[in-house]
């Protein structure tokens, strides 16, 4: 899974498939941002947030989850 580095974590993984995408990060992140991720209609697992063509991850949303991933990471 390809994802960003940053020092020597990765703050955000990423991968799409044919019928969803999904985008990994820092447990502690999606946890802080659950509220926002269920108004946004999206499904959340402990370390992912998946999203299909028709129903997108909003841009702002996938800047707070990477900040706050990289928050967990110290970096």
């Amino acid at each position: 899974m390809p994802g960003y580095k940053i020092g020597s974590a990765i703050a955000v993984g990423y991968a799409a498939f044919s019928k969803q995408g999904g985008i990994n990060v820092a447990s502690a992140a999606i946890e802080s941002l659950t509220e926002e991720i269920s108004r946004a209609g999206l499904n959340a697992t402990k370390t992912g947030v998946t999203f299909s063509p028709k129903k997108t991850i909003p841009g702002d949303l996938i800047e707070k989850l990477a900040i706050e991933s990289r928050r967990e990471y110290g970096v």
